[in-house]
C-alpha cells in the first residue's frame, strides 16, 4: 500500500477506533507479543513496516517533513534511510528484504512520464521504477519497453516478483483516476520476475483472455502469486485487485485459484480477487470478492482444499490476508465495514484457521493500536502499522513473540 493513497483511509478509520472504544480489546490476559513502535523516523507523521525477513531485517516507508516518502530499512532495530541518493525523484518505498541483505522497492526518477500516468500512486508527474538495493547501492530493474514498474517480494534466491509496463497501449485501461487514486493508465503491464541475476527479467503468462497482471509474492521454490485480468478489471497497488487470483508454478504457468463468489468491482476499493502471499509449502493467502462483489474476505488456498474463506473478527464485514509464514500463520486486517470507511484491526489466523485480534494479544500499555499487519516471519515476528494515541500519528510496528512463547 502506498502512503499517500492510504492516508485518508486510515484517518477516517481512526475516528471509529476511538469512538467505539476498541482499545478494550487489549485484554488482561497474558500478552503473547511485545510491540515496538518503529517511530517517525524521518520527521513526518507516518511510517509503515512492510516486511520482516527471516533474519529480522524490516523494510518500510516513512514520510519526511517535506511530505516525500522515504524507503527505509531497519537493521537490529536501527532505521536506515535508503532513499538517497535514490533514482533522482522525490518518493520511494522499500517492500521486502531477503536473508542476503538485498532489498527491493520502488523509486521515482527525475524523468516525466510522457503519458501522465500515476502508476505508483504518488500523485507526481515522474516515472516510477522498481529497484534492488544492497550495501548502499540502488539499482533500477529493467522494464518491458514501458515507463513504470512496481515490485512486491524478493525471495532468498534473489528473485523479485512484480509488474512492468510494456510499450503497447491498451485501450481498455481506465483513462481517469481509479478508486484507489492511481491512473490514468495508458500502457499494458505484465507480471514479471526479476533475477536472480541482476538485470534479468522474465514475463509470466496470463490466463486465457486476460491482458494484464501483477506478481505480488514469490517463494523460495520460485512459485509466484498475484492476479491476472484485463486492464479494465485490474487495479495496481495500493489496494491491488483483479478478476482472477492466480498462482504461477516455477515454470511460469498460471493457475486460477477460484473465488468466493464475486469478481472485480471498479467502484469499490479493494474488492476483487488477488493472491498476496505464498509460503514454501505452497499455501496461499489473499483477498476474494463475495457474492454481489460489494465486499471481500481474506482467503487461504491449498492444492488439497482449494480456496477457503478466512472470515472476519466477530461483527466485522471485510478482511484481508496479506502475509504468511512457513508455519501457515497468516496476518492481515479485519474491518468493521468496507475498506474505504471502516475501522481496521490487525489480525492473525493461526495456521490459517482461528482468527485473533492482535490488539488482544499485546500488553495493555503498548505504544500503538495495531491497524494492519503486512508480514510475519518464521520466528513469528509481525510488522505493519498502528495508531499512536500520544501524537495522533500512524507508525510502523514490530510485534515479537513474548518471552516464553
Amino acid at each position: 500500500m502506498r502512503v499517500k493513497a492510504l492516508a485518508a483511509t486510515v484517518a477516517v478509520a481512526l475516528v471509529g477506533v476511538w469512538q467505539t472504544g476498541d482499545m478494550a480489546a487489549q485484554s488482561a490476559v497474558q500478552a503473547e507479543y511485545e510491540v515496538t513502535d518503529l517511530g517517525a523516523t524521518v520527521g513526518g507523521p507516518f511510517s509503515q513496516g512492510t516486511y520482516v525477513s527471516s533474519n529480522g531485517l524490516i523494510t518500510g516507508v516513512a514520510v519526511g517533513q517535506d511530505g516525500a516518502q522515504h524507503a527505509l530499512l531497519w537493521v537490529g532495530g536501527v532505521p536506515m534511510d535508503i532513499s538517497t541518493p535514490g533514482l533522482g525523484g522525490p518518493n520511494s518505498g522499500a517492500f521486502s528484504a531477503n536473508a542476503r541483505g538485498q532489498v527491493d522497492g520502488i523509486a521515482e526518477s527525475a524523468e516525466i512520464d510522457p503519458n501522465g500516468e500515476n502508476f505508483c500512486g504518488y500523485f507526481t508527474p515522474f516515472k516510477c521504477l522498481p529497484f534492488v538495493w544492497r550495501d548502499g547501492a540502488m539499482t533500477p530493474l529493467p522494464l518491458l519497453g514501458g515507463n513504470n514498474g512496481q515490485v512486491s517480494i524478493i525471495n532468498n534466491r534473489g528473485e523479485i516478483a512484480g509488474v512492468a509496463e510494456t510499450a503497447v497501449p491498451d485501450p481498455s485501461c481506465p483513462r481517469g483516476a481509479a478508486v484507489n487514486g492511481t491512473g490514468p493508465q495508458v500502457l499494458a503491464y505484465q507480471p514479471v520476475v526479476w533475477g536472480p541475476n541482476l538485470g534479468s527479467v522474465r514475463t509470466l503468462s496470463l490466463l486465457p483472455g486476460d491482458t494484464v497482471g501483477m506478481a505480488l509474492w514469490i517463494n523460495d521454490r520460485g512459485e509466484t502469486v498475484g492476479f491476472s485480468s484485463t486492464c479494465a478489471t485490474g487495479l495496481l497497488p495500493p489496494f491491488a485487485a483483479g478478476a482472477h487470483a492466480v498462482m504461477w508454478d516455477a515454470a511460469g504457468t498460471p493457475h486460477d485459484l477460484g473465488n468466493l463468489g464475486g469478481t472485480f468491482n471498479p467502484a469499490a476499493l479493494a474488492v476483487g480477487n488477488v493472491a498476496f502471499a505464498i509460503n514454501n509449502a505452497g499455501l496461499v493467502t489473499g483477498v476474494s470478492a463475495l457474492a454481489g462483489s460489494a465486499i471481500a474476505h481474506g482467503f487461504v488456498w491449498s492444492t488439497r482444499d482449494g480456496m477457503r474463506d478466512l472470515g472476519t473478527l466477530p461483527g466485522d464485514m471485510t478482511s484481508a490476508g496479506l502475509g504468511i509464514n512457513n508455519a501457515g500463520d497468516i496476518v492481515g486486517s479485519s474491518i468493521d465495514t468496507d475498506v474505504a470507511t471502516g475501522n481496521p484491526r490487525a489480525v492473525i489466523w493461526r495456521h490459517g484457521k482461528t482468527i485473533a485480534d492482535l490488539n488482544s494479544l499485546v500488553p495493555a500499555d503498548s505504544p500503538l493500536y495495531l491497524l494492519t499487519a503486512f508480514a510475519i516471519n518464521d520466528a513469528g515476528a509481525i510488522t505493519g502499522f498502528g495508531f499512536d494515541p500520544a501524537t495522533g500519528s500512524i507508525h510502523g510496528f514490530l510485534a515479537t513473540p513474548a518471552a516464553g512463547r
